[in-house]
Protein backbone atom coordinates (compact mmCIF):
# COMPACT_ATOMS: atom_id res chain seq x y z
CA UNK A 1 0.00 0.00 0.00
CA UNK A 2 1.51 3.73 -0.61
CA UNK A 3 0.08 6.78 -0.36
CA UNK A 4 0.15 10.26 -1.83
CA UNK A 5 -0.75 13.62 -0.27
CA UNK A 6 -1.60 16.78 -2.05
CA UNK A 7 -1.65 19.96 -0.54
CA UNK A 8 -3.53 22.93 -1.39
CA UNK A 9 -4.05 26.40 0.49
CA UNK A 10 -7.17 28.91 0.97
CA UNK A 11 -7.99 32.01 3.10
CA UNK A 12 -11.16 31.60 5.29
CA UNK A 13 -12.49 33.24 8.22
CA UNK A 14 -14.29 32.23 11.14
CA UNK A 15 -15.81 33.18 14.44
CA UNK A 16 -16.24 30.66 17.43
CA UNK A 17 -19.44 30.43 19.31
CA UNK A 18 -22.31 28.50 20.04
CA UNK A 19 -25.74 29.96 20.72
CA UNK A 20 -26.33 26.87 22.84
CA UNK A 21 -23.47 28.47 25.38
CA UNK A 22 -23.63 31.49 27.24
CA UNK A 23 -21.28 34.65 26.05
CA UNK A 24 -19.46 33.57 29.24
CA UNK A 25 -19.17 30.00 28.32
CA UNK A 26 -17.98 30.47 24.85
CA UNK A 27 -15.20 32.96 26.10
CA UNK A 28 -14.20 29.98 28.45
CA UNK A 29 -14.22 27.06 25.28
CA UNK A 30 -13.04 29.19 22.48
CA UNK A 31 -11.41 32.09 24.09
CA UNK A 32 -10.10 35.11 21.55
CA UNK A 33 -11.05 33.23 18.70
CA UNK A 34 -15.01 34.02 20.33
CA UNK A 35 -14.00 37.28 18.83
CA UNK A 36 -17.38 39.07 17.75
CA UNK A 37 -15.96 40.20 14.36
CA UNK A 38 -14.38 36.60 13.60
CA UNK A 39 -10.87 36.49 12.60
CA UNK A 40 -8.81 34.58 9.15
CA UNK A 41 -6.22 31.95 8.63
CA UNK A 42 -4.47 30.53 5.62
CA UNK A 43 -5.32 27.08 5.91
CA UNK A 44 -3.29 24.16 4.40
CA UNK A 45 -5.05 21.63 3.69
CA UNK A 46 -3.59 17.93 2.75
CA UNK A 47 -5.60 15.28 0.76
CA UNK A 48 -4.33 11.83 1.19
CA UNK A 49 -4.71 8.74 -0.98
CA UNK A 50 -3.80 5.42 -1.04
CA UNK A 51 -3.33 2.31 -2.95
CA UNK A 52 -1.50 0.09 -4.77
CA UNK A 53 0.64 1.56 -7.69
CA UNK A 54 -0.36 0.01 -11.31
CA UNK A 55 2.34 -0.73 -14.02
CA UNK A 56 2.19 3.17 -14.71
CA UNK A 57 3.66 4.05 -11.65
CA UNK A 58 1.61 6.39 -11.02
CA UNK A 59 -1.10 5.60 -7.89
CA UNK A 60 -3.05 8.65 -8.81
CA UNK A 61 -3.78 11.32 -11.70
CA UNK A 62 -3.12 14.93 -9.64
CA UNK A 63 -4.61 16.88 -12.46
CA UNK A 64 -7.75 15.08 -11.72
CA UNK A 65 -7.53 15.42 -7.97
CA UNK A 66 -7.00 18.85 -8.42
CA UNK A 67 -10.18 19.40 -10.03
CA UNK A 68 -11.99 17.17 -7.36
CA UNK A 69 -11.08 18.73 -4.48
CA UNK A 70 -11.49 21.95 -5.92
CA UNK A 71 -14.81 21.33 -6.97
CA UNK A 72 -16.12 19.25 -3.97
CA UNK A 73 -14.63 21.92 -1.18
CA UNK A 74 -12.31 24.61 -2.33
CA UNK A 75 -14.67 27.09 -4.42
CA UNK A 76 -17.22 26.64 -1.35
CA UNK A 77 -14.67 27.36 1.26
CA UNK A 78 -12.27 30.05 -0.46
CA UNK A 79 -12.12 33.72 0.73
CA UNK A 80 -15.29 33.20 2.67
CA UNK A 81 -17.02 33.20 6.19
CA UNK A 82 -17.71 30.01 7.38
CA UNK A 83 -19.66 30.74 9.81
CA UNK A 84 -21.54 31.55 6.46
CA UNK A 85 -21.89 28.34 4.74
CA UNK A 86 -24.65 26.25 4.87
CA UNK A 87 -22.41 22.90 6.03
CA UNK A 88 -22.07 25.07 9.65
CA UNK A 89 -25.89 25.96 9.74
CA UNK A 90 -26.00 24.22 12.87
CA UNK A 91 -22.39 23.48 14.14
CA UNK A 92 -19.38 26.03 15.27
CA UNK A 93 -16.82 25.65 12.64
CA UNK A 94 -13.92 24.70 14.27
CA UNK A 95 -11.17 23.10 12.16
CA UNK A 96 -12.24 19.95 14.04
CA UNK A 97 -15.62 20.64 12.02
CA UNK A 98 -14.13 22.11 9.17
CA UNK A 99 -12.20 18.81 8.45
CA UNK A 100 -14.96 16.61 9.09
CA UNK A 101 -16.73 18.63 6.60
CA UNK A 102 -13.92 18.56 4.15
CA UNK A 103 -14.09 14.59 4.49
CA UNK A 104 -17.47 14.04 4.30
CA UNK A 105 -17.73 16.32 0.82
CA UNK A 106 -14.40 14.79 -0.86
CA UNK A 107 -16.09 11.13 -0.19
CA UNK A 108 -19.21 11.64 -1.52
CA UNK A 109 -18.99 10.63 -5.26
CA UNK A 110 -15.04 9.54 -4.58
CA UNK A 111 -15.68 6.01 -6.28
CA UNK A 112 -17.59 7.55 -9.23
CA UNK A 113 -14.49 9.80 -9.77
CA UNK A 114 -11.87 7.56 -9.17
CA UNK A 115 -13.40 4.01 -10.49
CA UNK A 116 -10.15 2.24 -10.65
CA UNK A 117 -8.31 4.04 -7.24
CA UNK A 118 -6.59 5.50 -5.06
CA UNK A 119 -8.88 5.58 -2.12
CA UNK A 120 -9.30 8.95 -0.06
CA UNK A 121 -7.31 7.76 2.97
CA UNK A 122 -7.17 11.05 4.80
CA UNK A 123 -7.60 14.66 5.32
CA UNK A 124 -5.44 17.04 7.29
CA UNK A 125 -5.95 20.55 7.88
CA UNK A 126 -3.61 22.92 8.99
CA UNK A 127 -5.09 26.05 10.40
CA UNK A 128 -1.66 27.28 12.03
CA UNK A 129 1.72 26.18 11.99
CA UNK A 130 1.12 24.85 15.81
CA UNK A 131 -2.63 23.46 15.07
CA UNK A 132 -3.63 21.04 12.86
CA UNK A 133 -6.58 18.39 12.85
CA UNK A 134 -6.64 14.65 10.90
CA UNK A 135 -9.35 12.40 9.66
CA UNK A 136 -9.02 9.47 8.24
CA UNK A 137 -11.17 6.88 6.69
Amino acid sequence: MTSVTRVYRFAASHRLHSPLLSDERNREVYGKCDNPYGHGHDYVLQVGVSGAVPETGVLCNVEALDGYVEDKLLRWVRDRNLNDWEEFGAVVPTTENLAMVALRRLSDGWRESFPAGPCLARVRILETERNSVECGL
